[in-house]
């Protein structure tokens, strides 16, 4: 592991993003690929020349990126056989539900500048103590208030708390700029409701729930937003369509 020499403390690049880097070429090696646990991370950390805390924003990219799988009480690991799902209808959740004959109702919008946590500034590849836009929408239909969007977005969208976000977020993101999102990465989990959620969602506390979380891309591959999505599983079904593929 050579390339742990060459972590440069001067340059521009963040510690984690070069660590990024340097796991990754690490992943590469035939031994991780075959399914072989990496280092723990006192280990690893020692290795690369990095704190701990630095190390784990590199790895929490890459497992949010779809590249590595963490497991408690077994380590982490490259994910075997990973894809990145497509945008397809969830880039436009209204234009999704009215394809449906469902027409969407917009309960709640707010947006502000914050310091996100380490799960969203590792996802947008942004230094942690840089602010990004929070937005935060609570949706649903029929007077009943059915999935609350938290979404993280980069610096570079341009997009600011007093903007107008009652429409599709990437219609605004495509009137203001030339980016355009290209594919995202997503994880899909039952979760219970917090208290706050629940209030919002107006369910009880513990209610199960569908969590969504998303890291958008652009077609370089750069992040565009990371969000966490929370559905109620009483208003919504998702549906996946699977394909098998001779070996």
């Amino acid at each position: 592991m050579k390339s742990i020499k060459e972590l440069d403390r001067q340059s521009s690049v963040p510690l984690h993003a070069q660590a990024e880097e340097m796991l990754r070429a690490l992943l590469a090696e035939a031994r991780y690929q075959k399914g072989e646990l990496l280092p723990d991370e006192v280990t690893l950390a020692q290795q690369l020349g990095i704190s701990r805390n630095t190390l784990r924003v590199a790895i929490t990219r890459l497992v949010l990126e779809g590249m590595l799988e963490r497991r408690a009480g077994v380590g982490t690991r490259v994910r075997r056989g990973q894809t990145s799902s497509g945008l397809g209808a969830w880039l436009s959740f209204t234009r999704e539900m009215s394809h449906k004959g469902i027409q969407v109702e917009t309960f709640e919008v707010s947006a502000k500048k914050l310091r996100a946590g380490l799960e969203a500034t590792a996802a947008l590849q942004v230094p942690a103590d840089k602010p990004v836009l929070r937005l935060d929408r609570l949706r649903g239909w029929e007077g009943v208030p059915c999935v609350h969007f938290r979404s993280f977005l980069h610096p570079r969208l341009g997009l600011e708390p007093g903007d107008d976000f009652s429409g599709p977020l990437y219609d605004l993101v495509g009137a203001r700029t030339k980016i355009r999102p290209d594919h995202s990465y997503q994880e899909i989990a039952a979760v219970a409701a917090e208290p706050w959620l629940a209030a919002l969602l107006r369910v009880e506390a513990g209610t199960p729930l569908l969590m969504r979380k998303h890291i958008v891309y652009d077609k370089s591959g750069r992040p565009l937003e990371f969000a966490i999505d929370h559905i109620r599983s009483d208003r919504f079904t998702l549906t996946l369509m699977m394909r098998s593929e001779s070996k």
